[in-house]
């Protein structure tokens, strides 16, 4: 394709400077400015690695949910990048790529319609009374340890609740959640925009773990079915399936992706609502006078700083996007951070308004639109209502701690807080 684009014009080492400056920890304390300046750029700009960064949110969007012309980095995608095989063929990326956001139709579709109703509004009004008992329990914990002074809710409540339901959802032994924490945050490194060969070993590690985690969980459940999601699926896809095999390993790519998504991106979003209440006290007086309106809050959350910052899509054929030529099979990084700061979509997007109203794309968009979006909502809800209820003087007594380098999938590891 003749290359007339208005993306040249931006030099890549500006680019690649913003990039670095993302990543850093002072970047991810507060990505903000480095998205002003990205948007200043244009709404689409040449990343340095190739391929573009989709600043705007009308770009994004269009990538995510307006146009059928882009599809996720797929095995045969990433089969043909031979110049960047370490990056796109490790164990860790193959390992993402057979999930549920890895694939595309007909596959995609198959894969998807036969869990969906699992994520439907029957299911979530059943986990509904376990998820609020889960969370008293947690907090039951933490007023324990705030009875001796200050507490981190990042690791006593965020990292524990979700992977307390989906343990509850998928029947997994307590005994386990810790190292299935530690396995999932370390599976969104290979999706980073620059992950480093020590970030992607490290991710390595822990996909052939997990792999091995989940075939166990199958293989168990196949030989004694029980009252859990996992066995409920096996039975599914047996009425459908006839190869009992391909059954077992499309229960095993799901029960893996449910673990992996539902735990890294759910446990940021937990504690980053925890941090902007705690920044912005009359809205969060308002909520407590207000219940009815936590979700609102929940979904100013996820526009303000959504757990996801960074998706990525090729484009399927030769196209234009916001005036810039993309070649079949070029990537665009999805820039949701940059996006959810756009001024010409929100205005005065630095401001947390928990009263804003509107959509966002935090959740992707399209037939990749999140399956457990409602869930991650119903977990903000609820303890977001406990804490407010529970502890109406509970306070964040430091900054909170982002891990880097990271840039796409949000890490809030500390968040210290005490009753005042």
């Amino acid at each position: 394709m003749e290359r007339t684009a208005l993306a040249p014009r931006v030099d890549r080492r500006t680019v690649a400077a913003l990039i670095s400056r993302l990543r850093s920890a002072n970047g991810q304390a507060d990505p903000r400015p480095v998205y002003a300046k990205l948007l200043a750029l244009g709404p689409v700009v040449p990343a340095p690695w190739g391929g573009y960064l989709a600043n705007s949110y009308e770009a994004c969007d269009e990538v995510l949910r307006r146009s059928r012309q882009w599809l996720t980095p797929d095995t045969a995608w990433r089969n043909r990048q031979e110049n960047a095989a370490e990056r796109w063929n490790n164990p860790s990326s193959v390992e993402w790529s057979r999930s549920l956001p890895g694939l595309n139709p007909p596959e995609h579709t198959q894969q998807r319609s036969v869990p969906a109703g699992y994520f439907g509004r029957t299911a979530l009004e059943a986990l509904q009374e376990p998820i609020e008992r889960i969370t008293e329990r947690l907090l039951d914990r933490l007023e324990e340890e705030l009875a001796h002074g200050e507490a981190d809710f990042a690791t006593l409540v965020s990292e524990r609740l979700p992977v307390s339901v989906i343990g509850h959802w998928l029947g997994l032994p307590p005994e386990d959640y810790d190292e299935l924490i530690v396995l999932t945050h370390d599976q969104a490194l290979p999706q980073e925009l620059v992950p480093t060969k020590s970030q992607l070993a490290q991710a390595d590690r822990s996909a052939i773990r997990l792999v091995e985690y989940i075939a166990d969980v199958v293989r168990a459940r196949r030989e004694q079915p029980g009252d859990d999601a996992v066995s409920d699926w096996l039975r599914m896809w047996d009425s459908i399936e006839p190869d009992r095999e391909q059954a077992d390993r499309n229960v095993h790519h799901l029960a893996k992706f449910v673990v992996m998504a539902a735990l890294e991106t759910t446990s940021s979003v937990l504690s980053t609502v925890i941090w902007l209440l705690d920044q912005n006290p009359e809205q969060r007086a308002w909520l407590r006078a207000h219940p009815q309106d936590v979700p609102s809050a929940v979904e100013e959350c996820l526009r303000y700083d959504a757990p996801v910052h960074v998706h990525g899509r090729i484009a399927a054929e030769d196209t234009e996007l916001a005036g810039v030529p993309v070649a079949r099979g070029e990537m665009v990084h999805v820039m949701i951070g940059a996006a959810h700061h756009d001024p010409a979509q929100y205005p005065d997007p630095g401001t947390f308004d928990i009263h804003r109203g509107g959509s966002h794309l935090a959740f992707g968009g399209g037939i990749h639109y999140c399956l457990g979006a409602p869930l991650a909502r119903m977990e903000a809800a609820v303890l977001v209502r406990a804490v407010l209820r529970r502890f109406p003087t509970l306070r964040v007594t430091a900054p909170p701690t982002w891990v880097s380098p990271r840039a796409a999938f949000r890490y809030l590891a500390s968040l210290p807080v005490a009753v005042r």
